[in-house]
């Protein structure tokens, strides 16, 4: 069965926190791609919820914060965010990321269209993009 997501997906595992209208909670990103993400964690959501994410990295400056998700599917303790709106910033970082992944990983979860080459010209800091 081929896999019908536009997007490489990296196995990775980094801290998030996301927030709904009526939730809060704390998990782990167990894939990643440039439209989406999969995340474990203890909470119940529902389906087609709203949700704000804020990604975690060891680099503190790479950290992602992504305005708009919509929860696309739930399984047990594990649901699929599509990302919806991000500020442009996050997408730079998403894509360097990424990429950085694609030069550690053996191979994608799947083989869909290659990630842009784009790199930020100007990191700046995750909070501060709280604040724009």
């Amino acid at each position: 069965m081929r896999d019908s997501r536009l997007s490489h997906r990296y196995p990775v595992s980094y801290p998030v926190i996301f927030r709904g209208a009526p939730f809060v909670g704390e998990g782990t990103i167990t894939d990643l791609s440039l439209r989406g993400c999969s995340i474990v964690c203890d909470r119940t959501v529902l389906a087609d919820s709203d949700v704000k994410l804020s990604v975690i990295f060891p680099d503190p400056t790479l950290s992602l914060f992504i305005e708009l998700g919509k929860i696309r599917w739930v399984r047990k303790n594990v649901f699929g965010v599509e990302f919806l709106r991000m500020p442009t910033i996050t997408r730079h970082r998403l894509d360097h990321v990424l990429r950085q992944q694609g030069n550690t990983s053996v191979s994608p979860l799947s083989g869909q269209a290659p990630i842009s080459k784009e790199i930020p010209s100007r990191p700046s800091h995750f909070l501060s993009e709280r604040s724009a």
